[in-house]
């Protein structure tokens, strides 16, 4: 029997606890699950490609079913050419759903063999999106109960 591979996608700049708890709870769903850093060429990150991709190797490299990965083209291709067949989505209610729907019914029409499986951002964490966590450190705000120490310890090295 095939594993049952899932990949989550997304920019991730900076990775949050709201995406480590989709992780953590997708790695108990699937056997193995790609955490891919999604390179946007309409988005101008406050960390690199690199320094995004090396903190999550880091923070994973105690699971041996996650690996990371980068991809600078659309994640349907990318699940395609490794024969990956679900997709990874967290849910906030603050207005995802639209966007979400209308993205997995583009890439289920791309790729017609991949699956979004949705999951609902822990009530804890729902107002936690990468958007904010910068905003807030901008501003010199603590957000170190947004972002896994790893992510924070980075964060620090760019800003100086």
């Amino acid at each position: 029997m095939e594993p049952k591979r899932a990949l989550y996608a997304g920019t991730f700049d900076p990775f949050t606890n709201g995406h480590l708890d989709i992780v953590q709870r997708a790695v108990k769903i699937f056997d193995e699950l790609i955490v891919l850093v999604a390179v946007s060429p309409t988005k101008t990150p406050f960390m690199s490609t690199e320094a995004r991709v090396e903190v999550l190797k880091k923070l994973f490299a105690h699971e041996p079913k996650i690996k990371v990965d980068r991809w600078a083209g659309l994640i349907v291709d990318y699940a395609k050419n490794n024969k990956i067949g679900s997709i990874v989505r967290g849910l906030r209610p603050t207005g995802d759903f639209e966007i979400e729907f209308q993205m997995a019914s583009m890439n289920r029409k791309i790729n017609h063999e991949c699956d979004t499986v949705f999951l609902m951002t822990s009530e804890k964490l729902y107002y936690v999106s990468s958007s904010l966590v910068k905003e807030v450190y901008h501003h010199q705000g603590d957000i170190s109960a947004f972002v896994p120490p790893l992510v924070l310890d980075e964060m620090k090295k760019i800003k100086g």
